[in-house]
């Protein structure tokens, strides 16, 4: 089915909620909202603690904190590290001598002991120890279970979310903030725990919060290579003739805050690198701190003053960097750049001037508050009145998806397969830049081709579609147009009817 022209469709209030701000409306969704569809968002931003993952819930007993996670990872990567060194050195020739003849005794080997099973597999055929071998089942790397854990907590709050608002809020700012499970075993065993406990506790606080709690982060800090900074006056960086990695510094600046185009200078790259040096995650050996958490270390922070924005701040070791970080997240220039990116976000790839003027004024005028710039967004006349033109994400469609035809499977494989075909895959964006916020790069020919693989796949898995006519009244509404009714009515199946649904223009735009 071919999407219109953009713009060719008026937007439909509940439409509005559940496409532009929400994750898609299930059976039933639509009739409860109608009344009052602002008012339902604004509920959402009311209630406590409503991006949160419930911990006490049997179903996440698996999750971890960032730290143990961490762990888990070292002390795996290390066990590994050992397998592949008994593995080549069970596959090398023996080359022992015999013992010479002088009564003396033989030399103590230092060579690994090998372990028993593997001694067994590698007897010759027909001797005492020669069994035959049990395939075992391959366990999953312990950062691959970890992953799967967090996506599943991730596709579970997005299905029970009432409208999905706060949600979406936690998806914008995990991928400003993003890091990537592409970078190592580490950042793929802590990417959800990175969202957890970095954006979710502040995605309607302060975002100077938010800020420190992302910059501090072990996988942000990890990601970035800031372990590999040091300054090179400090102690560090004298013994060990180790200088700067630039990469937190920049991200911080260009992406994170004050934006490209902004003002700052690579001077100020430098200066605010020198700021950061000392702040790492410390390693397996834990001679910093426990393993896989976010420490200080002093001996690599550069010494000395350092101006950063025309600013001068004083020699203060971790005090340094927070000072710095509180002013530039209440700068106007970061209070512009988070306007823009959440404009784009939420109303259009070319989002209004004036409404993006109005929400940088709501963020200086609240200290950065996040809430209020929600609230703020969510009254904008141009969040309701510019039509629905940006194709859905993938990750919007596919928890669309599953909201309007149900779960599906309990397990994210599928979905996390959807997200890979889509060219999403979860917690890997291609850059420090995260994924694309441009809708257009979402609308290609082979994008489309997947999109209605994935739709068909959906439908087949659906127990109890009913009449797909009235799965388009439930999910769409009044909006339909006459020719995405006649294709779902002229249908050969239910299942053919929910695909087309699913591929409807009304429900790929938001």
């Amino acid at each position: 089915m071919a999407i219109p022209a953009k713009g060719s469709v008026p937007p439909d209030p509940v439409l509005v909620i559940f496409n532009r701000f929400g994750l898609g409306a299930r059976p039933g969704d639509r009739d409860r909202m109608a009344g009052d569809p602002r008012g339902y968002l604004k509920a959402e931003l009311r209630q406590p603690d409503i991006a949160m993952i419930a911990y006490d819930d049997p179903a996440y007993a698996d999750l971890l904190g960032s730290t143990p996670a961490i762990q888990a990872s070292m002390a795996a990567g290390f066990q590994r590290k050992l397998d592949r060194g008994l593995a080549k050195a069970a596959a090398q020739p023996a080359k022992a001598k015999a013992p010479a003849a002088t009564g003396a005794a033989s030399p103590i080997s230092t060579a690994p002991a090998m372990p028993s099973a593997a001694v067994k597999a590698s007897a010759p055929a027909g001797s005492p120890q020669a069994v035959p071998a049990k395939p075992t089942p391959a366990t999953p790397p312990v950062e691959a279970t970890l992953y799967r854990a967090e996506a599943q907590a991730r596709f579970d709050k997005a299905l029970r979310a009432e409208v999905g608002f706060v949600e979406r809020l936690v998806y914008f700012w995990s991928n400003h903030f993003c890091v990537s499970v592409a970078k190592d075993n580490i950042v793929r065993a802590s990417a959800g725990a990175f969202e957890r406990e970095a954006i979710r506790p502040f995605v309607l606080g302060r975002f100077a919060d938010m800020l420190m709690a992302v910059e501090r982060h072990p996988a942000m800090l990890f990601y970035l290579d800031n372990q590999q900074s040091v300054g090179p006056d400090s102690r560090a960086g004298k013994n060990r003739q180790r200088g700067l990695n630039e990469n937190l510094a920049r991200e911080i600046l260009e992406l994170h805050t004050l934006g490209v185009g902004s003002g700052y200078t690579q001077a100020d790259v430098t200066s605010f690198a020198r700021i950061m040096t000392g702040w790492t995650m410390a390693g397996r050996e834990g001679r910093l701190g426990e393993p896989g958490s976010s420490v200080f270390n002093a001996n690599a922070h550069e010494p000395g003053d350092a101006v950063l924005l025309g600013k001068t701040y004083p020699a203060g070791g971790v005090g340094q960097a927070e000072a710095a970080l509180n002013d530039i997240a209440i700068h106007p220039a970061t209070a512009q750049h988070i306007a823009t990116q959440l404009a784009r976000h939420f109303i259009s790839d070319d989002p209004p001037a004036a409404a993006v003027a109005r929400l940088a004024k709501v963020f200086l005028k609240n200290s950065g508050n996040l809430r209020a710039l929600a609230a703020a967004l969510i009254g904008m006349p141009e969040a309701w009145s510019t039509p629905l033109a940006k194709m859905r994400s993938p990750f919007d469609y596919v928890a669309a998806i599953r909201r309007a035809g149900g779960p599906g499977p309990n397990d994210p494989g599928q979905s996390l397969n959807w997200l890979n075909a889509l060219g999403e895959p979860l917690w890997q964006p291609p850059g420090p830049n995260g994924f694309s916020d441009q809708g257009d790069n979402w609308a290609s020919a082979e994008g489309m081709k997947i999109r209605l693989d994935i739709a068909w796949q959906a439908a087949q898995q659906v127990k109890d579609i009913g009449n797909p006519n009235d799965m388009l009244d439930a999910v769409i509404g009044p909006s339909a147009s006459p020719e995405t009714r006649q294709a779902v009515s002229r249908a050969e199946s239910k299942q053919q009817g929910l695909a087309l649904l699913l591929m409807a223009p009304e429900f790929q735009r938001r």
